[in-house]
């Protein structure tokens, strides 16, 4: 384990058991759905930032958290390499665009604060411009959450030991090696780098009214429990009442009534799940 930066971990946190996590993860997405209708109901600007080390399990977390939601008012953002216009333009730019509008619920997988990790150890940006945005995100923030955003920022915290067996496990996994870049492998060698720019980043941007809040995610279950009830108790919601909606009955047929076309005029998909029959 590296020196430097896990060396107070303690051990592995116990594996939660499968079907308390599962029941406990239901109560909560409940529980989302609910705030999720407060947020729509009121106007509530809600904007949440995922930082952490590669595979540190922001996106399974992520994924657990919208699951239920409506997607007409919750989005994620995972914005790609910027482009040469992009790159010309005011750092921030390009993520002010993606701010939640009034009742809506935006998730950055990843944010402004690449500028603070990949660029500023890959070397992607100048002295000048990472000292400037060291400068620049806490009066953007502030900003922010004069304006009435609910601005929430999640650090997962993951031990190099695990991070490698996760690299691993996508290595040898065709379906999720897409999920390995030559840059997630690149921050193997680069650990320590990364650390005293993480720490370099809290502290100049862990402030009052945006702190960074830690996610433990060596056990990702464990860290999708707590992250969603850390959203839930942030977000200062309350229950409303759902609207009742009436299933009229089905109208009678009339006279004229709608008659279907021949189906055999149609391409239809090949039925190949009967082969699941028992």
């Amino acid at each position: 384990m590296s020196k430097y930066d896990h060396v107070s971990r303690g051990p592995k946190p116990k594996k939660l058991d499968k079907k308390a996590y599962e029941r406990e993860l239901k109560r909560l997405q409940a529980e989302l759905v609910e705030m999720q209708q407060w947020v729509i109901e009121n106007g509530e600007r809600v904007c949440i930032i995922f930082e952490g080390r590669d595979a540190a399990g922001k996106g399974s977390a992520i994924k657990r958290i919208t699951q239920y939601l409506n997607p007409r008012h919750a989005r994620v953002v995972a914005l790609p390499t910027p482009t040469d216009r992009e790159k010309s333009q005011w750092y921030f730019q390009r993520y002010a665009q993606h701010l939640p509008a009034a009742g809506e619920i935006v998730l950055f997988d990843r944010s402004w604060y690449n500028r603070a990790g990949v660029e500023r150890v890959m070397g992607f940006c100048t002295e000048q411009e990472y000292h400037r945005f060291l400068r620049q995100a806490p009066q953007f923030e502030r900003m922010l959450i004069d304006d009435g955003v609910q601005l929430i920022k999640y650090w997962f915290s993951v031990s190099d030991e695990e991070q490698e067996l996760r690299f691993r496990s996508r290595a040898d996994d065709p379906m999720r090696r897409w999920k390995l870049s030559p840059m997630d492998v690149e921050s193997i060698q680069r650990w320590e780098e990364y650390s005293r720019a993480k720490d370099a980043m809290f502290a100049a941007t862990d402030l009052p009214g945006a702190r960074w809040v830690t996610v433990e995610s060596e056990d990702k279950k464990r860290s999708r429990i707590n992250v969603i009830n850390d959203i839930l108790r942030r977000v200062p919601w309350e229950h409303v009442e759902p609207r009742r909606i009436e299933i009229p009955p089905r109208p009678a047929a009339k006279d004229d009534a709608y008659i279907r076309p021949d189906r055999s005029r149609y391409e239809y998909a090949e039925d190949v799940a009967a082969r699941l029959e028992s």
